[in-house]
Formats: C-alpha cells, structure tokens, sequence
C-alpha cells in the first residue's frame, strides 16, 4: 500500500509534468503567433486538458505568457551555469560563454521569437513579473566572476561592464537569428547558412575577446 506521502509525491510529479508540458506548447504557441495571436483552446487541445487546468496552474492568459517567457530566460540562464568558472582561465571561459549564446539562440529559434514578440509590446507582460533579479543576475554574476578573474590575472582591461558585454553577445547572436531573412534578401547572405556558421561564430568570439582584452 502507498504511503500518503507517496501519494502526495506522484501528485507533485504528475502536477510538474502537467505544467512543464503546458509550458512547452504554449512557448511554441505564443512564439508563432505572439500574445494576440495565441489561443488558449488551441494550446487546451494541444497539451491534452482543459483551459480549466491551465488557469488553475497560470490565473489567466497573462499568467500563462508571462511563465513562459520567465521559463523561457530561466532555460538560458541554466545554459549559462553550465560554463564552469572555476575550471577555465578567464579568457577560455569568456570565450565559452561566447559560443554557448551564440548556439544558445540557433538551436532555439522560438526563445528568439518570443523575445521578439515581447519586445513588441515593450516589455509589457515580462514587466509584471516579479522575478527580475533571479532572470538577469546569474547572466552578469557569471560575466562579472570571469572579468574580475581576468583582471586579477593580468589579462582582462579595466572598466569593461558585464551588462555592456553581456548586450554585445546577445545582440550578434539574436540578430542573426531574428533578422535572418530580411539580411538575406537584403544583402543575399544568409546568416545561418552552414557554410558561415563557423565564420559567424568566431568573429562574434574574436571581436568580444579582442575588447575584452589587453592590447
């Protein structure tokens, strides 16, 4: 026989899945067709229950795509954790946190999408949430930890702003993304065209090691 904590276990288990699965399709929801867009009978349908359960777990329509944009920033911050500080000189672990973001944002065109989108409505929705430091702290106390260790070290320059170098990697890496097919029709150069992966890849690396360090 089950214990009621057991119980009450598997209920959490199966609440975290319910949830974690209405996160996953209303991220590809909101990120096709945006806020307006998005229809909770759809998103209801497509993750097998009911608008019922998904106010219970989200409030309302806002609740939902303000989670899954604080979801959708907290996945990369999770990515970001995985560069190990500790283990790298300055420069390497810089450079890693460089080639993550840039992968980071190819392998998740909806992340871009959605920043897009919310961007549209000026922050609108992510401006309601309460989560702030806990979204944007882990980026700039990483950057900060490799600066500073770069600095101690001799290699890094003074006077370099985690939030100025955390804005030039996201933008190469967001741009690339976002403004794709506008660039290729503009320029006929397709940014993610395999062929300039690489290229892409390492002048984003050599342009932020290159300010970053001692000439």
């Amino acid at each position: 026989m089950s214990t009621a904590s057991e119980v009450s276990g598997r209920r959490g288990a199966r609440g975290g899945d319910v949830r974690g699965n209405i996160l996953a399709v209303s991220m590809a929801e909101f990120a096709a067709k945006g806020f307006t867009g998005a229809r909770m009978d759809d998103i209801a349908l497509r993750t097998n229950t009911t608008k019922k359960m998904i106010y219970y777990y989200f409030g309302d329509k806002q609740g939902l795509y303000r989670a899954v944009l604080e979801s959708a920033i907290v996945s990369i911050r999770a990515e970001e954790q995985r560069v190990h500080v500790d283990e790298l000189d300055p420069v390497d672990a810089l450079r890693r946190v460089v080639e993550l973001t840039f992968d980071y944002h190819e392998q998740n065109p909806d992340f871009v999408r959605l920043m897009a989108n919310e961007n549209t409505h000026r922050a609108f929705y992510l401006g309601q949430s309460s989560e702030r430091s806990e979204l944007a702290g882990p980026a700039l106390d990483l950057l900060s930890d490799i600066l500073q260790r770069g600095r101690e070290s001799g290699v890094f320059k003074e006077g370099i702003d985690a939030v100025d170098l955390h804005f030039t990697i996201t933008s190469f890496s967001f741009f690339r993304i976002s403004n794709q097919y506008t660039f290729d029709w503009l320029f006929q150069f397709d940014p993610v065209a395999p062929e300039n992966r690489e290229r892409l890849r390492k002048i984003l690396t050599d342009m932020v090691i290159g300010y970053a360090t001692l000439m």
